[in-house]
C-alpha cells in the first residue's frame, strides 16, 4: 500500500491567487538556510526557507528547489547536499546565495569545509545537515528533495536567522 494519497480538487472549488498565497506565507516564519552541493568540482547553492524535518529514523529532511533555479540542474545530477541554517546576522551570505551573484562569489565569502559527502559545509553555520539525497518527487512548479543526514555539524553558541513579512529577525544566541 502506498503511503501517498491522491487528492482531486472539485472543478467547482475557488483557488486563491499566487498573491495571496504569497502574502500569506509571509507571516510563516522561517529559519533561513543556504543549501549546498558540489558535482564534478563544480559548487552551487541557493538560500531557502522551504526546508522541513521528515523524520528522525532514519533522520530524514526535505528541501524544495524551483526546477526553473539556475542551480536546478546540478542539483538533479547530485547524490548529496548539505542544508546550512543561517546563525543571527549572517543576512548578507542570505542575500547573495538567493540574489543572481554569480557562485564564485558567493561561496568566496565564506569558509567552507566537508563532512561526509563531500558537499559544501558553511563553517559557521548554526548548525550544517551533510545528507545523501534519497528521493525526489516533482509538485507543482517545484521539486521536493528528500535527504538523509548523514553528518550534522552544530555551533554550540548559535542564534538563527528567521524571514518573517519580508524582512530578516535574529533570535539571540544561547548559552552552552
Amino acid at each position: 500500500m502506498s503511503a501517498l494519497k491522491e487528492v482531486k480538487v472539485e472543478p467547482e472549488v475557488a483557488c486563491i491567487s499566487a498573491e495571496e498565497f504569497k502574502q500569506g506565507m509571509s507571516a510563516f516564519p522561517g529559519a533561513v538556510n543556504i543549501v549546498t552541493t558540489e558535482v564534478g568540482n563544480i559548487k552551487v547553492g541557493f538560500t531557502a526557507t522551504a526546508v522541513c524535518s521528515v523524520s528522525d529514523n532514519p533522520p530524514t529532511l526535505l528541501v524544495c528547489l524551483n526546477r526553473g533555479a539556475s542551480v536546478h540542474k546540478t542539483f538533479f545530477e547530485s547524490d548529496s547536499l548539505v542544508i546550512n541554517t543561517l546563525d543571527a546576522g549572517q543576512d548578507n551570505l542570505s542575500n547573495l546565495f538567493g540574489g543572481k551573484a554569480p557562485m564564485e562569489e558567493r561561496f568566496a565569502n565564506a569558509i567552507w569545509e566537508t563532512l561526509v559527502t563531500g558537499a559544501p559545509v558553511l563553517t559557521n553555520a548554526a548548525v550544517s545537515f551533510d545528507c545523501k539525497i534519497t528521493e525526489v518527487k516533482s509538485v507543482a512548479t517545484h521539486d521536493v528533495i528528500f535527504c538523509e543526514v548523514v553528518g550534522i555539524k552544530q555551533k554550540k553558541q548559535a542564534g538563527s536567522l528567521i524571514y518573517y513579512q519580508r524582512g530578516y529577525y535574529h533570535l539571540g544566541k544561547g548559552n552552552e
